[in-house]
């Protein structure tokens, strides 16, 4: 693919990216019901490392935006692009359906202690407490490591392993910071599964 193309399919992912998240943010106000939490006693073994910031929005995306110049052509990017529009609608049917929140209590801490509780509330500004299960840095970074490890395979073989180190780095960063519950990591692990597999049907 030439340089324009690959310009353009950028482009299109970051205005996906930017799209999708109006619809997040959609459902993080507005639910079937109103949202619940869960049971935190193994959560609360968990320590609160707001470093773990830079990974988890500060390495997510740059990886995300990799994934575009991993693929050859415009058909195989409009057939990526679409799986993770597939799994933007499934995370968005169980938001709505089955709100789940963390405590409110895990973002009690000082913003203005360093650069990385800085960090960490710009994220909190914008991102509420609702849209906890599955987690969607999760699945997406699941589902990202899927379609890198199939793009890059053929080319550097083993050493394409290494793009399963991003799911999870993203799902430690979830933790450590306290947007998810540990439960909410294997379902969206499996929603990016889920997602890959739906792709692979409709490409064989």
């Amino acid at each position: 693919m030439s340089n324009l193309g690959y310009v353009v399919n950028f482009v299109m992912t970051v205005i996906m990216i930017v799209g999708g998240y109006q619809f997040y943010f959609l459902v993080q106000r507005r639910h079937l019901r109103n949202p619940i939490e869960f049971a935190y006693t193994l959560d609360d073994l968990i320590p609160f490392q707001p470093g773990w910031v830079w990974i988890y929005s500060g390495l997510y995306y740059p990886i995300i935006i990799l994934l575009v110049f991993t693929i050859p052509s415009f058909a195989k990017f409009n057939y990526t692009a679409f799986s993770f529009i597939t799994l933007l609608i499934m995370q968005l049917v169980v938001f709505f359906l089955f709100p789940v929140k963390i405590p409110k209590h895990w973002r009690n801490y000082d913003p203005k202690k360093s650069l990385s509780t800085r960090f960490l509330a710009f994220v909190h500004s914008y991102d509420g407490l609702p849209n906890s299960i599955p987690s969607m840095h999760v699945s997406v970074s699941t589902l990202t490591a899927l379609h890198l490890y199939q793009n890059l395979m053929p080319e550097y073989g083993c050493v394409a392993q290494l793009a399963f180190l991003f799911p999870l780095l993203i799902s430690a960063s979830a933790l450590f910071t306290k947007q998810h519950y540990v439960v909410d990591i294997i379902p969206g692990v499996l929603f990016g599964y889920v997602n890959f597999e739906i792709y692979r049907l409709y490409v064989s």
